[in-house]
C-alpha cells in the first residue's frame, strides 16, 4: 500500500465494542493466558484455538468502515491588474483591462477568479506584490491555487533571493500533512515582445549654489532592452530658465558632469532631454527638470552706530542670528569735537579704521547700516562720497534716523544726502509726541510690510490710511521730512512718511525715519513685529528675489499652472502670455486676490492665473517686463524610470513557481489571452494555457458506519477454527 493512502486508511476504520472495554480486557488477558499454558503444555491444536479466540474478540471490539460525505470547495486564484503610471504608455491599459475581463469571462469548473486592481501607490513605484500578500490574506490557504499578474514588469517590491527564497510566503503554504508546496505565478505582459527604451537620470544635483560659481549636475543615459549596447554616443539639450539651448554629446551607460553657471539669485529651473533611441516604447523619460537656489555667498553688512543707543542692540542680535551674515559692526563712542577728558585707550580698543572701510574695502559689502550715525567730521567728504558711489553701483544702505538728522552738518548735507530719499527740515522736522506706525496702501502691497504680523487683512474696501490701534505698539519720536521721493510703505505722526524707500541706479536705500523701532522688541504697548521687519528690509537691500516689488511667479501642481503677479502698482495686471514646452504661447487671463471694486487700488497687489499643464518640460511666462519658468513635477519618478514592457525583472520569481509568461500582443481590442485549467503534473502551463495545482479542499457534510466483520461470518470463522482444533488434537504423531 502507498504510504500516501496509510492515513487516508486510518482515518476510514473505527470501533464500537459490544461489551464493556474492561470486561473485552479482561477476557484478552483470559484468554492469553490458557493459549500460553496450551503452548506451556504442547497441547495439540493451540494454535486454532488461539485464533478462534482472537476472531471472537476481534468480532466483540466492533470493527467498522467510516464512510464521510464531502463538498469540494472551489479554488480561488488571484488576478492582479497593474493600472499604475506607467501602464499608461501607448494601449497597456486598455490591453489589460481587457484581457482580464476575457479572464474573468472564462469558466473553469473548480476555480474561480479574484480580480484585484493596483494602482500608484504614491513615491515608492508600482507595489503587487504587496497587493498579493493582501489579497491572498482573505482566501484560506488550502483553497488559494496561484496568481496571474497582468503588468508591464515594471514592479518595485519583487521579492529577492535565489530559487523558492524569491517566492512570496503567500504562494507557499502549508499542507495538512506539514509540507509546503509552491502554487504558480503567471505574468500577462501587455505588449508583443521585449521592448527597448531610453532613459535619462540626474544622479546628483545640489539643491542651492552659490551666485557666481558654476554647479556640477552629475547625469547619467541607460539604454535597455534587445539591441542596445553602453557605450553609444547621445546628445543631451541643456536649457536654464527657456535660455538658448546647449547640446552636449555623452556616453550612455556612464556618469557625466556637467557645469552650468549660476547667474543669479533665486530659483534655476535645469531642463535637460537626450536624443530618442530609435524604436523606443516612448520618450516620457527622455527628460528631466532640476530645481537649484542661487544663493549668496556670505553676506558682508558693515553696521556703523553713533552714541550708543537701545536700537543697537537689536540689529546686533538680528544680524548675528542669520549664519549667511558676515557682521563688521563699529560704534562712535565720542565725535572728534567731543573733550570729556576720558582717556581714548578707554573708548576703543582698536583704533577706528575709516581708510579700510571707506575706501579700501567698502566694493566689498552688500550692505552698510547706519544707525544713529551723526556726521561731525567723522567721516570726510570723500569716505561720504564712496558711500554714495557705492549705493550707485548696487549696493545697500539702510539709515535710521533720529535727533541727530535735524540741525546744520547732518548726513543730509553730504553727498549721501544726494541718495537719500526724504529731506528732513532743521526747523520742525522732529516730532516728538505718541503715535502707532501705520501701514500705507502702498505699504500693504510691497512685499516688505504686505501681511507683517499684526497688520490688518488686505481689503479693497478697507480704508487704507486706517490706524493699527490696539495691534501695534506706540513710538514716541520721529523725524518729519518735508520732501521724500520712492516707495511710502509706513506713516507715523499726521500720517507723514515713516519708512520710505528708493532705488538709486544700480543700488538702494531705505530710510527709518525714527529711532524707537526698539521699542517693539522691548514689548512697549503690545509690541510689533520689530525683527520680521527689519529682516525684510535688510534682504529688500540685498536684492533678495522674493522681496522684489514687481514679482512673476508660477508653479505647477497637480496638473494645473498658478500664475502668481505681484505688483506695487495700483492697477493690476489683466493677462499674461504662456508658452507651453514645444507650443505656441497663449494668453492667460489673471484676477485680482480682492476682486476690488475699484480696479485702480487693489489692496494686495496680487492677481492670480490658473490653466491646465500636463506636458512635461518647462513652461514659461511672460507679463511683457518679467519672465517666470514652472515644470510639473513627477508624483511617482520610479514609475517613469523604465518604461520597457520586459519579463526580466519577473523572470526568477515566475520561474521559481512554475509559472509562465504570457505576451498578450499590442491590439487592446483582442489581446491574446491564454486560457485557465486545473491540471495535474509537474508543468503547470502551455503554450496557450495557465494551469493551477488541485488543492483538494472540501469540507465534510456527513458521516456513517457499517460493520466491517459481520456476525454471522465471525460465527462460522471461530466454528471453523475450534472444528479445526479439536481435529487437530485427535490425530496421533
Amino acid at each position: 500500500m502507498p504510504h500516501s493512502l496509510v492515513p487516508s486508511l486510518a482515518r476510514s476504520v473505527g470501533f464500537a465494542p459490544l461489551v464493556p472495554v474492561w470486561l473485552l480486557v479482561t477476557l484478552a488477558v483470559l484468554a492469553a493466558g490458557v493459549c500460553v499454558f496450551a503452548l506451556l503444555r504442547r497441547t495439540k491444536g493451540a494454535f486454532f484455538r488461539l485464533a478462534a479466540m482472537l476472531s471472537v474478540l476481534v468480532w466483540l471490539a466492533g470493527p467498522q468502515r467510516l464512510h464521510e460525505s464531502w463538498h469540494v470547495l472551489p479554488e480561488t486564484a488571484l488576478l492582479l491588474v497593474d493600472q499604475s503610471p506607467s501602464m499608461s504608455v501607448g494601449e497597456r491599459a486598455a490591453i489589460a483591462r481587457q484581457a482580464a475581463s476575457t479572464l474573468a469571462q472564462a469558466h473553469t469548473e473548480g476555480l474561480t477568479l479574484r480580480t484585484v486592481t493596483v494602482r500608484s501607490s504614491g513615491h515608492n513605484g508600482t507595489r503587487l506584490f504587496d497587493a498579493l500578500a493582501q489579497a491572498a490574506a482573505d482566501v484560506p490557504p488550502d483553497q488559494l491555487a496561484g496568481a496571474v499578474m497582468i503588468t508591464d514588469g515594471q514592479v518595485a517590491d519583487i521579492p529577492t533571493g535565489a530559487g523558492t527564497a524569491s517566492v512570496p510566503d503567500r504562494l507557499r503554504p502549508t499542507t495538512p500533512d506539514g509540507q509546503r508546496i509552491t502554487l504558480p505565478l503567471h505574468v500577462l505582459l501587455p505588449a508583443k515582445s521585449e521592448e527597448t527604451d531610453r532613459q535619462l537620470r540626474i544622479l546628483q544635483a545640489p539643491p542651492y549654489a552659490i551666485v557666481g560659481q558654476p554647479v556640477k549636475l552629475r547625469i547619467q543615459v541607460d539604454d535597455a532592452g534587445p539591441g542596445t549596447t553602453p557605450g553609444a554616443q547621445a546628445d543631451i539639450t541643456l536649457r536654464v530658465n527657456g535660455d538658448d539651448p546647449v547640446i552636449i554629446p555623452v556616453r550612455t551607460g556612464t556618469p557625466q558632469d556637467i557645469s552650468l553657471p549660476v547667474p543669479h539669485p533665486g530659483q534655476l529651473l535645469v531642463s535637460l532631454s537626450v536624443a530618442p533611441l530609435e524604436g523606443e516604447v516612448s520618450q516620457l523619460n527622455n527628460q528631466s527638470v532640476t530645481r537649484i537656489t542661487g544663493i549668496r555667498d556670505r553676506l558682508r553688512v558693515l553696521l556703523i552706530s553713533g552714541t550708543p543707543n537701545q536700537g543697537e542692540r537689536v540689529w546686533r542680535r538680528l544680524l548675528k542670528a542669520d549664519p549667511s551674515v558676515d557682521l563688521i559692526h563699529f560704534t562712535i563712542l565720542r565725535p572728534p569735537d567731543k573733550d570729556d577728558g576720558t582717556p581714548l585707550s578707554d573708548l576703543a580698543l582698536i583704533a577706528f579704521p575709516v581708510r579700510e572701510l571707506f575706501q579700501d574695502k567698502i566694493n566689498q559689502f552688500d550692505l552698510i547700516i547706519l544707525d544713529g550715525f551723526e556726521n561731525r567730521n567723522i567721516l570726510p567728504h570723500a569716505y561720504l562720497n564712496n558711500i554714495a558711489n557705492f549705493v550707485r553701483k548696487g549696493g545697500g544702505l539702510l539709515l535710521t534716523g533720529g535727533p541727530e538728522f535735524v540741525g546744520p552738518g547732518t548726513l543730509q548735507d553730504t553727498p549721501v544726502g544726494d541718495i537719500l530719499p526724504a529731506h528732513v527740515p532743521s526747523e520742525s522736522g522732529l516730532v516728538e509726541q505718541r503715535f502707532r506706525p501705520k501701514l500705507t496702501a502702498e505699504g500693504r502691497r510691497h512685499p516688505v510690510t504686505a501681511a507683517l504680523p499684526g497688520a490688518p487683512p488686505p481689503s479693497g474696501a478697507a480704508d487704507t490710511t486706517q490706524s493699527i490701534s490696539g495691534e501695534w505698539g506706540p513710538w514716541y519720536r520721529a523725524l518729519r521730512p518735508d520732501t521724500t521721493h520712492g516707495q511710502t510703505l509706513m506713516s507715523g505722526p499726521d500720517n507723514a512718511p515713516l519708512l520710505v524707500l528708493d532705488h538709486v541706479d544700480q543700488g538702494r536705500v531705505a530710510l527709518l525715519l525714527s529711532d524707537q523701532i526698539w521699542l517693539w522688541s522691548r514689548g512697549e504697548g503690545g509690541g510689533g513685529p520689530q525683527a520680521e521687519l527689519l529682516r525684510r528690509i535688510s534682504h529688500w537691500l540685498m536684492k533678495e528675489p522674493e522681496l522684489e516689488e514687481e514679482q512673476l511667479s508660477a508653479a505647477i501642481a497637480g496638473g494645473e499652472l498658478t500664475v502668481t503677479r505681484r505688483s506695487t502698482a495700483g492697477a493690476p495686471l489683466k493677462s499674461v502670455t504662456v508658452t507651453p514646452p514645444g507650443s505656441a504661447a497663449v494668453s492667460l487671463n489673471l484676477h485680482s486676490a480682492t476682486e476690488s471694486a475699484d480696479a485702480k487700488d487693489d489692496a494686495t497687489g496680487l492677481s492670480t492665473g490658473h490653466m491646465q499643464a500636463d506636458k512635461p518640460g518647462i513652461w514659461q511666462v511672460d507679463d511683457g517686463t518679467h519672465k517666470a519658468f514652472a515644470a510639473p513635477v513627477q508624483p511617482d519618478p520610479q514609475e517613469f524610470a523604465d518604461l520597457r514592457a520586459t519579463a526580466s525583472h519577473l523572470n526568477a520569481v515566475v520561474s521559481a513557481t512554475g509559472g509562465g509568461v504570457f505576451w498578450t500582443g499590442e491590439n487592446s481590442a483582442s489581446p491574446t489571452v491564454p486560457g485557465l485549467r486545473l491540471a495535474d503534473g509537474s508543468t503547470p502551463h502551455g503554450a496557450d494555457w495557465m494551469g493551477f495545482p488541485h488543492r483538494n479542499a472540501h469540507v465534510v457534510t456527513g458521516k456513517s458506519a457499517t460493520p466491517l466483520l459481520p456476525a454471522w461470518m465471525m460465527l462460522t470463522l471461530t466454528l471453523c477454527l475450534l472444528f479445526a482444533g479439536w481435529w487437530r488434537e485427535g490425530r496421533r504423531g
